[in-house]
């Protein structure tokens, strides 16, 4: 008989130990992620693990290692504040939204680029 996979809310459930709530409200999806890989990994679950490398090669947005690992944003969420909580991972707030110019001055510019 064919060894079945588990279903993605099987998975979701056990990585987060039943957990659907982050112990942390201040997460954004733009929060940007990183591991300074100080800490072992030994002892960490499989997602766990998974995002803990991910986070070592580069600093990531939160969505962009849920899309990675394939996972819900709020299951991501869970599992970015497990590794924060154990200090296998560091957030920063996203960057700020810059003052986009209006569209006039833009205009006005681009005037001024096909006169020369």
């Amino acid at each position: 008989m064919p060894r079945r996979s588990r279903s993605p809310l099987v998975r979701s459930y056990l990585a987060t130990g039943g957990r659907t709530r982050p112990s942390r409200p201040m997460f954004d999806v733009l929060t940007v992620l990183h591991a300074p890989g100080k800490l072992s990994v030994e002892g960490l679950g499989p997602e766990h693990r998974q995002l803990v490398q991910l986070c070592e090669q580069r600093l990531m947005p939160l969505f962009e290692v849920a899309g990675a690992m394939r996972l819900p944003i709020g299951l991501t969420k869970v599992l970015v504040c497990d590794l924060v909580d154990s200090g296998h991972l560091l957030i920063r707030a996203p960057a700020a939204r810059a003052n986009v110019p209006k569209r006039e001055l833009l205009e006005r510019v681009i005037d001024a680029l096909r006169a020369l």
